[in-house]
C-alpha cells in the first residue's frame, strides 16, 4: 500500500496489539526484575503488594476505564482489518445475557475487539449493556495483561466471578465467553469452521442459573488472518498440544501471517482479511438456582440450533461459498 498517514497509524496499531499480545508480559517482568534489583525496588514491593490485596478485583469485572476502550489506536487497528460488528436482533437491558463468542482462532481478534473495545461503536450498538470479557484467570495475574483486560472490563472466566457479575442487582449485564477455548487455535485453519462445543455446556448452565438469555455471536473470517501448521492428530506433536492444553490451558501453535512494510513478506501481524462479527438472537431462559440435566442438554440443543442457523443465514453476505458448513466437536 502507499505510505500515507493513514497506513502509518494502522501499522503502529498492528505493532501495538501483537506485542501487547506476544510480549507484553514478558517485558513487563523483565522491567519488574530490573527495578528491584536498583534503588527503586520499594515500586516493586509496591505494585507486588497491591496485585495482592486487589486479587479479588478480577471477579467482579468491574474495574474498567472508560477512555482505554475508547483509545482512538483501537479504531486504527480495526480499519486494517477491517472488523465489523453486525445486530440481528434488540437486546433490551431490562435483562442480563451470556453471549457464546465462535470460534477463538489464534487470538480472539473479533471477539476482542468487538466486545472489549470500542472500535466498533460496541456501546451505540447495544445502547445499557455493560459487556464483560471472561478471559482466563491466569491472564488477570500476569503483568502488563492485567491492567490490559482489567482496564477494559473483563472478569475472570471462572463461575465466582461469572456468578457475580450476573448476580448484580443492575440489569443489563452481558457476560462474553469464548466457549471453544484455546481448544479451537488446534482448528483455526483458513476456511475451516469446527468448534468446539458439544461437551462445553457450563455456559448454559450459568444462563440457567441466572435466567439470563443465551446469544450466538459468529465472527466470520476469524481464521483467516493467520496461517496454521495444522499436525496429524496421530502426531507427537498434536499429542504436546493436547498435553499442553489440559496442564497449562494453552495451546502451542505454530502461526504466521505478514510483515511490517509487504502484505507479501512473512511476519507475525495479522493479514488484512476482514472479521464480520454477527450477533444473533436472544434465547430466552428460565431462571433454574439448580438445573437439571435434562434441562441443561434442552437449552444447550436450542444453543446450537441457533448457532448454526446464524451461520447459515449470514455465511454467503460474509464471502462463504453457499456449500460451507459449520462443524461441532
Amino acid at each position: 500500500p502507499p505510505i500515507t498517514s493513514a497506513w502509518g497509524l494502522q501499522e503502529c496499531a498492528l505493532l501495538q496489539w501483537i506485542s501487547y499480545s506476544l510480549g507484553l508480559t514478558q517485558v513487563c517482568l523483565a522491567i519488574l526484575f530490573l527495578v528491584l534489583l536498583s534503588w527503586a525496588w520499594i515500586i516493586v514491593v509496591h505494585y507486588l503488594d497491591g496485585l495482592y490485596g486487589d486479587r479479588n478485583i478480577p471477579w467482579a469485572g468491574d474495574h474498567s476505564f472508560a477512555w482505554v476502550p475508547s483509545w482512538a489506536i483501537w479504531r486504527h487497528f480495526w480499519d486494517h482489518l477491517p472488523i465489523s460488528l453486525v445486530k440481528t436482533a434488540e437486546l433490551p437491558p431490562d435483562r442480563n445475557y451470556v453471549l457464546g463468542s465462535h470460534p477463538h482462532g489464534i487470538m480472539a481478534v473479533g471477539t476482542i475487539c468487538n466486545f472489549a473495545t470500542e472500535g466498533t461503536g460496541l456501546s451505540q450498538v447495544f445502547p445499557g449493556l455493560r459487556f464483560s470479557l471472561a478471559v482466563l484467570n491466569c491472564l488477570l495475574y500476569l503483568p502488563g495483561h492485567r491492567e490490559y483486560f482489567l482496564s477494559c472490563g473483563a472478569c475472570s472466566v471462572n463461575r465466582q466471578s461469572l456468578d457475580y457479575v450476573l448476580s448484580q442487582s443492575q440489569l443489563g449485564r452481558a457476560v462474553v465467553i469464548l466457549v471453544g477455548g484455546a481448544n479451537e487455535a488446534l482448528y483455526a485453519v483458513p476456511g475451516e469452521h469446527c468448534l468446539t462445543l458439544r461437551n462445553r455446556k457450563g455456559f448454559v448452565r450459568l444462563a440457567l442459573r441466572h435466567g439470563a438469555s443465551l446469544v450466538p455471536v459468529y465472527s466470520f473470517g476469524e481464521n483467516d488472518i493467520f496461517r496454521v501448521k495444522a499436525f496429524a492428530p496421530d502426531s507427537w506433536q498434536h499429542l504436546l498440544q493436547v498435553t499442553s492444553k489440559k496442564l497449562l490451558s494453552f495451546c502451542p501453535c505454530i502461526f504466521w501471517g505478514r510483515g511490517l512494510f509487504s502484505a507479501k513478506s512473512w511476519g507475525l501481524l495479522p493479514l488484512a482479511r476482514p472479521i464480520t462479527t454477527v450477533v444473533g438472537r436472544p434465547i430466552p431462559v428460565p431462571q433454574c438456582p439448580q438445573p437439571t440435566e435434562e434441562q441443561v442438554d434442552h437449552y444447550h440443543t436450542l444453543y446450537m440450533k441457533a448457532l448454526e442457523q446464524l451461520f447459515e443465514e449470514h455465511k454467503e453476505s460474509c464471502g462463504l461459498p453457499a456449500s460451507t458448513r459449520l462443524t461441532f466437536i
